[in-house]
């Protein structure tokens, strides 16, 4: 997941449930020599108060007293005799007038007319002294300190402004082979263990990076019996204006096409493997060299613009790249094929290895209106010019014993999707339609290759619909788990429309493809998921796919 994104979805919107993880806080000021200016003005104010106290008591005492010591004659006189009473009162009111009148007069009696101006001069003096400790707190407030804020991950940083946050996920169960005509074969997957290093260079400008260790990661020694990369797929600085314009720089990013491939985490989908429609028509992980930048339009609704380099019809090693940045000759393998889709058209990272000059573009929305509480989604468009590589040829050879070369073909990609969360209750339902289309598919590769099962048409294109339901389980070993029943249904078709290039007609059916999936997912809390679940494939070839899953999984994200 891109931690820009992570900071615009908590920073700019409502969260969705996934990223209060990845919440920014503001930069933090000297706090021991700030906590000593609080201090000495809690002490000022207090001092101000007490005295402040003081002297109207002072004013009150004269007038008060006056009032007691007439009280009590008038009682004395009473208890005396009755007689006299009425010749005391009237003496006991003219006193009472008469002191009125001088402290009306003079605000105070006379001997303490000194002490209350010398009072009064300490009090201003001691506001003055209030106001300048006052300024100079906030002068220091305004000059915030290097940040040390924790962007994400639970650990204490090791380091102020870095946090390393992770997520990954392990697999077990039974799966067909069609290798082995459907036989069922157990096995255990490593998937993927993924460090998430973020560095907060100031309060507006951050670095993040995603390093992924894929199948329990690589090694050359055939005694290690280790075949999985280890890969950077995010690698960036946010600089962040305001929240309407936040620019990313050049770097490794993902391409904003889809929510599974900004946000594949194992905690944000039900089932053991990712979605059907992002294992190829949308190729999840799908990273590129590129920049952009990104913000909210309105509250609710965000964007997101990116200039990458351009997917590649080219799914081989680099055994067939040559020193030239072209496929060698002898044949290569497609980038764009009806058994695959787009899985294998990255375009490499390191090395100027790319094989073209073409940049392509990617435009997303995303949105949480506010008058549909618990529903979000996106709409995103990618669009390259041309994704046929430099030196591209067909296995058709000309008269003058050359390959025929082949020319440019621009692919769109239209996604979009939804979630909604129904508001009190545990029914959560999930949708999503992704097509693809080639402006000319006589100069794609799979169309050209001498293979003919591998076909494609003019077009792809799939939709999926999911259904879970939350069911609380309580408080169990101090947390509050949830189980999350869940059913989605994926059609997609990979292989549409009419033959072209120069290859025969050999379709099987294969790239029609349906499946169902079926499952549980209990979360002991939002970040560690258990998950088992069976899926069932079926396409239109005489034998079916033969690949039908039983699989379990643990899954964490922090």
């Amino acid at each position: 997941m891109p931690i820009g994104d992570r900071i615009l979805r908590h920073g700019l919107m409502p969260s969705s449930g996934q990223a209060s993880r990845f919440q920014r806080n503001s930069g933090s000021v000297n706090l021991q020599h700030g906590g000593r200016i609080t201090s000495t003005l809690l002490i000022a104010s207090l001092m101000l108060g007490v005295s402040s106290a003081a002297v109207l008591a002072n004013d009150d005492n004269p007038s008060k007293s006056k009032a007691e010591q007439a009280t009590k004659k008038k009682s004395s006189a009473e208890e005396t005799t009755k007689k006299s009473s009425a010749e005391r009162d009237t003496k006991k009111s003219a006193a009472e007038r008469d002191a009125r009148a001088s402290i009306d007069r003079d605000g105070k009696s006379a001997g303490d007319e000194p002490k209350s101006k010398s009072m009064a001069r300490k009090l201003e003096a001691m506001e003055r002294r209030m106001q300048s400790l006052e300024m100079e707190l906030n002068q220091k407030a305004a000059m915030k300190a290097p940040a040390s804020n924790d962007l994400f991950g639970t650990a204490p940083s090791p380091a102020p402004g870095l946090k390393i946050g992770m997520y990954g996920e392990i697999k077990f169960g039974s799966v067909q082979n069609p290798a082995a005509n459907g036989q069922w074969q157990s096995g255990f997957d490593l998937g993927r263990v993924v460090l998430l290093p973020t560095y907060q260079v100031t309060d507006n400008i951050v670095f993040n990076a995603e390093i992924e260790f894929e199948h329990a990661g690589i090694a050359f020694a055939a005694d290690d019996k280790l075949n999985g990369t280890v890969e950077i797929e995010q690698a960036f600085f946010d600089i962040r204006f305001n929240d309407h314009f936040i620019l990313r720089s050049p770097g490794v990013d993902l391409v904003p096409i889809a929510f599974n491939n900004l946000y594949h985490e194992p905690t944000l989908f039900y089932s053991v493997e990712r979605p059907e429609l992002a294992n190829g028509l949308i190729p999840t992980t799908w990273w590129a060299p590129s920049a952009g930048f990104y913000g909210k339009i309105v509250d609710g609704l965000n964007y997101q613009f990116q200039i990458s380099q351009s997917a590649e019809d080219f799914g081989d090693d680099f055994a067939h790249r040559g020193d030239n940045h072209a496929p060698t000759p002898g044949g290569y393998a497609a980038g764009v094929n009806g058994a695959d889709a787009l899985a294998l058209t990255r375009a490499p990272l390191g090395d100027f290895n790319q094989i073209s000059n073409q940049p392509a573009f990617a435009f997303r929305l995303s949105y949480q209106p506010t008058f549909m509480p618990g529903f979000a989604g996106s709409t995103a468009v990618y669009y390259s010019p041309d994704i046929t590589p430099r030196g591209a040829y067909s296995d058709e050879v000309l008269a003058d014993g050359t390959n025929r070369p082949l020319g440019k073909n621009a692919m769109t990609i239209f996604d979009t999707e939804a979630r909604y969360r129904v508001p009190n209750t545990g029914l959560e339902l999930r949708a999503e339609y992704a097509y693809v289309n080639f402006s000319n598919p006589e100069n794609l590769r799979a169309n050209n290759d001498s293979i003919v099962e591998n076909n494609v048409g003019k077009d792809m294109w799939g939709y999926s619909g999911e259904i879970a339901y939350h069911v609380p389980l309580g408080n169990i070993l101090g947390s509050d788990w949830e189980a999350v029943p869940f059913y989605r249904y994926t059609r997609q078709n990979l292989q549409t429309g009419a033959v072209f290039g120069s290859d025969l007609n050999g379709m099987t059916g294969s790239g029609d493809m349906t499946f169902h999936d079926i499952g549980l997912a209990v979360f002991p809390n939002p970040s560690l998921v258990f998950k088992v679940n069976y899926t069932k494939a079926l396409d239109h070839s005489p034998n079916g796919p033969m690949s039908d899953k039983v699989l379990g999984s643990v899954g964490w994200l922090w």
